[in-house]
C-alpha cells in the first residue's frame, strides 16, 4: 500500500485510493522487481522505491512551493498546485513499470505501458483538457527521469531527483551486480541516510551522511548528475558529510 501524506488534496486522495485498488499495477510493480532482482541481480524497483520516490517528490514540491517557485501545470495550463502533486505521484507510481518488459531501456517500455494507465486513472479524476494535459505531461516527467534526458517542466525535474534519492544502504539506482566487490557495491552501502530539509540559501537542502568516505561515488555519479540535468539545479544544495563516532566530516557541498 502506497503511505503518501495527501494532506488536504483530495484530488492525490482519490488517486491513491485508484492505485491501491488497481491490481494490474501491483502485478506490474512485482513483475518489473522479478525482472530487476531476480533476473538481472540489481536493486529494488518494485512497491517499496516508488514508496520512497513518491514521498521524496511530495516533499520537494512542497518545499519548492512554499519558496513561491510554481509548477508548470500552473505556469502553462492553468491548473492548480495541488494538480502537480498529483502528477509527481503517478510519474512516480509509473516510471519503472517498464522495467517489468525489460530493465535496459526501461524508461521508453514504461511509456508504453504509463500511457493506458494514466489515462484510465487520471480519467476518474479528471475531465478534460485539464486530463491530457497531466497525461502528457506525467508521461514527459516518465521519460525525463533518465538521467541524460532534459527535464523540461519543474515536475519533471522533481521526479527525477527524487528517484535518485532512493540510496540509502545499498538502495543506489546505479545498477550493480549482487554479490560483487566493486566501487559501486562499495559506495551504496556507505550511504547512511538521506533527508530533504527546508533550506536557507536555496528552498531544498538533501542532507547526506555516509558511514565512509566511498559514499561520496554515489553522490557525484548518480545524485549530481541527475540535479544537473534537471530543473531543480537552481533550488537545491546538496550537503554530504561522513560520520564517525567523533567527528563529523564534511565532503561536498554541491550548488549547481
Amino acid at each position: 500500500m502506497l503511505n503518501v501524506p495527501s494532506r488536504h488534496n483530495q484530488r492525490l486522495r482519490q488517486l491513491l485510493d485508484l492505485v491501491h485498488a488497481d491490481e494490474e499495477l501491483l502485478q506490474l510493480y512485482r513483475s518489473a522487481n522479478i525482472n530487476a532482482v531476480d533476473r538481472s541481480g540489481i536493486n529494488d524497483h518494485g512497491e517499496v522505491h516508488v514508496q520512497i520516490v513518491a514521498n521524496a517528490a511530495l516533499r520537494l514540491l512542497r518545499l519548492l512551493a512554499e519558496a513561491g517557485v510554481e509548477p508548470n501545470v500552473v505556469t502553462d495550463h492553468g491548473l492548480e498546485a495541488h494538480d502537480a502533486e498529483v502528477l509527481v505521484v503517478l510519474a512516480a507510481c509509473l516510471h519503472d513499470i517498464g522495467i517489468a518488459v525489460h530493465r535496459d531501456d526501461h524508461e521508453r517500455y514504461s511509456l508504453i505501458l504509463a500511457y493506458t494507465k494514466a489515462r484510465q486513472l487520471l480519467g476518474q479524476v479528471y475531465q478534460e483538457p485539464a486530463l491530457t494535459a497531466l497525461v502528457c505531461d506525467t508521461l514527459h516527467a516518465i521519460i525525463a527521469h533518465d538521467a541524460d534526458q532534459r527535464c523540461l517542466t519543474l515536475e519533471a525535474g522533481v521526479v527525477k531527483v527524487a528517484d535518485a534519492l532512493d540510496m540509502t544502504q545499498g538502495r543506489s539506482r546505479i545498477p550493480f551486480e549482487a554479490g560483487s566487490v566493486s566501487i559501486h557495491s562499495v559506495s551504496a552501502q556507505a550511504v547512511s541516510s538521506v533527508a530533504i530539509e527546508r533550506g536557507e540559501e536555496r528552498p531544498v537542502r538533501v542532507v547526506i551522511k555516509l558511514s565512509n568516505s566511498a559514499g561520496i561515488f554515489q553522490v557525484d555519479e548518480l545524485l549530481k548528475r541527475k540535479l544537473s540535468n534537471s530543473t531543480l539545479a537552481p533550488y537545491v544544495e546538496v550537503v554530504a558529510s561522513v560520520e564517525g563516532e567523533e567527528e563529523r566530516k564534511l565532503v561536498g557541498i554541491y550548488r549547481l
